[in-house]
């Protein structure tokens, strides 16, 4: 077997198992110093072939220095490293094993022997591997990069498993952990709770009001601020205590048997019963079709179902109240108007029959007309005795007696007149003259007419208004009654678990994220 045969053999064996193991590294020894003690044949390769072998094993820097120190130490003379290397495999010398110095200065001690005592000793020798300490060769850049890029990937698949197994760790500890706890609370520790439905509406009384009111008569809309006033009466502490006077409910949730988690306290206050109110009794109200419904758990069916026929008696107690108080706002200043009226009117009447009763007339008037009615006739007939006595005084031979009686009708004529005109004087003079009483008696006359008027006008408001009062009237039509429920409503379990790990979930999440972007902040 040549060398170049065996030096391929060698170099196809290290480079396979790096370094190689100790008894590789024997085999190939002995297999060199065979082909090394060997004569040489007839068709042994050149030197250059040798090398160019030798240089595409790859080998590093460090190894090439070592071969030719050995090189040297032995006596070679090697124009490179390269051919240290060819010339020290010739002689049947691993330059690159540790365990070949060894060899090497063994031999070189008993060749000094040797020719100390100038005897050849060819007994056969004890050979022993050391560890392996060197290290392997030098890879090549491509080798080099594609052995870094697999230790990268590894690191970055094991830091993957690290964090993936941190993170699920994490997610066992803050999500799934408390819902778990949850669940087995609501699966195994709730008590049951019973829910009783109940739905009712606010009705108006027939009959629509005038203007804007009309087009909202008979709709949900004229009955929305009852339905939100009743709402907020059932959802107040007015109907907690009300509800506790009359069925005692913070009893009823303090019995034993009750989870500690929905159990009042023995000495529980209104506000911690009030909390416990409120998550029992669920009141809704749709401005849609005006309907507010009613919702009413407790640990036992027919309790629940007092309680909500209670409630509803509230609520329609409430309703009537609200509607009355506005019926008697709206009644109490139309009665007081009329109630003014009437006496404004009463007291226009007495002023009238104190000025009449005071003249001693009836009708002071009348009497006046009558003076001037007279006086007017008395000066007729006084004018046409005048013109008759005229007549007779024209003839030559009046007759006297005529004349004289003409004359006497003139006379009492004017007397009659003069009494007529005094006695109109009298009447038409002074402060109580007819003239003044008759002037205040059409005034007031006019005043009673007025207060006539007034008071008729506040009677037909009053009228109205009562019509009014009486369309405002609410009643309270409940369209579903509370029935006791066969199975319990609450807990949901299935359903509050779930709502219990997203809840959890969206914890861990929020807190996650604020941590990573405080921690790139700072890193940052």
């Amino acid at each position: 077997m040549t060398t170049k045969p065996k030096a391929r053999i060698y170099n196809w064996r290290r480079k396979r198992s790096g370094s190689g193991t100790a008894e590789a590294r024997a085999d190939a020894m002995s297999r060199i110093r065979e082909a090394t003690s060997a004569p040489e044949a007839a068709n042994e390769p050149q030197p250059g072939t040798v090398i160019d072998d030798i240089k595409r094993e790859g080998l590093t820097g460090r190894q090439l220095r070592i071969a030719r120190r050995l090189a040297h130490k032995h006596g070679l003379a090697a124009t490179s490293d390269y051919d240290a290397v060819r010339l020290l495999r010739k002689k049947g010398i691993d330059p690159f094993e540790r365990a070949s110095l060894l060899d090497l200065a063994a031999e070189k001690k008993r060749a000094e022997d040797e020719t100390t005592d100038k005897v050849k000793i060819q007994l056969p020798q004890t050979f022993s591997e050391g560890p392996q300490t060197l290290p392997g060769p030098e890879l090549n850049p491509a080798q080099r990069r594609e052995f870094e890029i697999g230790e990268i990937q590894k690191d970055i698949a094991r830091r993957r498993r690290r964090k993936l197994f941190a993170l699920f760790a994490r997610l066992a500890v803050f999500v799934l952990l408390p819902t778990v706890a949850v669940g087995m609370y609501f699966y195994r520790y709730a008590t049951p709770m019973y829910a009783s439905d109940s739905a009712y509406s606010i009705l108006q009384a027939d009959g629509g009001g005038a203007a804007f009111g009309g087009f909202l008569a008979g709709t949900q809309y004229a009955t929305a601020q009852d339905s939100v006033a009743t709402q907020e009466f059932l959802e107040s502490k007015d109907a907690l205590i009300r509800l506790e006077r009359d069925m005692g409910f913070s009893d009823i949730f303090k019995q034993e048997w009750i989870d500690p988690i929905q159990r009042l306290a023995p000495d529980a206050s209104l506000e911690e019963t009030y909390k416990l109110y409120k998550r029992m009794v669920t009141i809704g109200y749709d401005p849609s079709d005006g309907i507010i419904r009613m919702e009413v758990a407790a640990p036992d069916p027919d309790i629940a179902v007092g309680l909500s026929e209670k409630l509803l008696s509230y609520a329609e107690e409430t309703i009537n109240g609200l509607s009355e108080l506005k019926r008697e706002d709206q009644m109490r200043d139309a009665l007081e108007s009329f109630e003014l009226a009437q006496e404004d009117r009463r007291q226009a009447q007495e002023a009238l029959i104190e000025l009449q009763l005071q003249g001693a007339i009836l009708d002071p008037e009348n009497v006046i007309v009558g003076l001037r009615t007279r006086i007017n006739t008395l000066e007729t007939q006084l004018q046409e005795k005048e013109l008759q006595l005229a007549a007779l005084l024209d003839n030559l031979r009046p007759n006297k007696a005529k004349v004289d009686g003409a004359r006497a009708d003139i006379a009492r004529l004017e007397a009659v007149l003069e009494e007529l005109n005094a006695e109109m004087l009298d009447v038409s003079g002074g402060e109580n003259s007819l003239a003044r009483l008759s002037v205040r008696i059409q005034m007031a006359q006019a005043d009673l007419a007025a207060r006539d008027m007034m008071l008729q006008t506040a009677m037909q408001q009053m009228e109205t208004t009562r019509t009014e009062a009486n369309r405002k009237v609410r009643y309270l039509s409940v369209s579903v009654n509370p029935v006791p429920s066969q199975d319990p409503t609450y807990p949901r379990k299935f359903e509050n678990t779930i709502l219990a790990f997203l809840l959890f979930a969206g914890i861990y999440l929020m807190i996650s994220l604020t941590a990573s972007v405080l921690r790139e902040q700072v890193s940052s």
